[in-house]
């Protein structure tokens, strides 16, 4: 038998009950937000991923979790085109995309944060989130270089919407601060706002509680609780099991790049394959 993994008494976990004011702008609105299936990737001889696939409603916070090693970061990095996957089927709001490359896959609807923070450090907050809302500009190049009037009045429009998402996740009175300036639990919060500075279909947040503390984690869960009122729909890999007990609709568990559980918080807890690969007592 290996070394235990990762510890967790499960039982202790609060559980999140399945059951805003943030305008969606341009959203069309289907049940089933994604749904992939058959996805696997490989890497020289090591299988990454072998027939993963997860369905997510709208509205719904789905959480990705699974010990060190699992596979969830390349799943993750699959989905939002920086890996190519071997094979997989992939629908975003009822309609097929690939998951080729990230620009493609930001403008089909999926915006991600990262688990190490990739902010625009010398420019303001307000600039960063203005950077996520020109993937939905329409002026172009010729726009910007003659500074145009419908140029002026569609950068009018950004920087009053960056503002508001600014408001919303918290830190609107930081707008003219420069990033590096923030401290690390509102550097987070800006990545969100301009996640979702690209009205994205999914948001798709890489362990954001990674190196808070309790307070920020309180106020990180209280955002991610006011998206979801909003009918935004997440999906969320995060080592802090408790956190994505608390807050998730459904949850799929990953083990050595295979799917080994999916369904509500309180069943993924009962399910012995998820408490043996936590544990370390599967066999491996």
């Amino acid at each position: 038998m290996p070394a235990k993994r990762q510890e967790l008494n499960f039982a202790s976990f609060p559980l999140h009950s399945c059951g805003g004011d943030l305008q969606l702008i341009g959203i069309p609105m289907t049940d089933t937000v994604l749904n992939v299936s058959g996805v696997s990737k490989r890497f020289g001889g090591l299988q990454a991923l072998s027939d993963v696939g997860i369905k997510i409603e709208r509205g719904q916070v789905y959480g990705l979790i699974g010990p060190n090693g699992a596979g969830k970061t390349t799943f993750f990095n699959v989905l939002t085109g920086l890996y190519t996957p071997d094979s997989g089927k992939f629908e975003l709001a009822g309609k097929p995309y690939q998951p080729t490359a990230v620009h493609t896959v930001a403008k089909a609807g999926i915006a991600r944060t990262f688990q190490n923070i990739r902010l625009f450090a010398e420019m303001t907050a307000l600039e960063n989130v203005m950077v996520g809302r020109h993937i939905r500009t329409h002026s172009g190049l010729l726009g910007a270089v003659f500074r145009t009037s419908s140029f002026k009045a569609e950068e009018a429009a950004i920087a009053q919407r960056a503002q508001e998402l600014l408001d919303y996740v918290g830190i609107g009175k930081f707008a003219d601060y420069k990033a590096r300036t923030l401290s690390y639990g509102d550097q987070r919060r800006l990545e969100i706002a301009r996640a979702l500075a690209t009205d994205p279909q999914l948001i798709a947040l890489d362990e954001p509680a990674a190196g808070m503390n309790a307070t920020e984690k309180v106020m990180l869960r209280e955002l991610i609780d006011r998206i979801r009122k909003d009918n935004r729909t997440i999906l969320l890999i995060e080592h802090d099991v408790k956190l994505v007990m608390g807050l998730c609709d459904r949850v799929t568990v990953l083990d050595y790049g295979k799917q080994i559980a999916e369904g509500t918080p309180a069943d993924v807890q009962k399910n012995e394959k998820v408490i043996e690969a936590y544990l370390g007592t599967s066999g491996h």
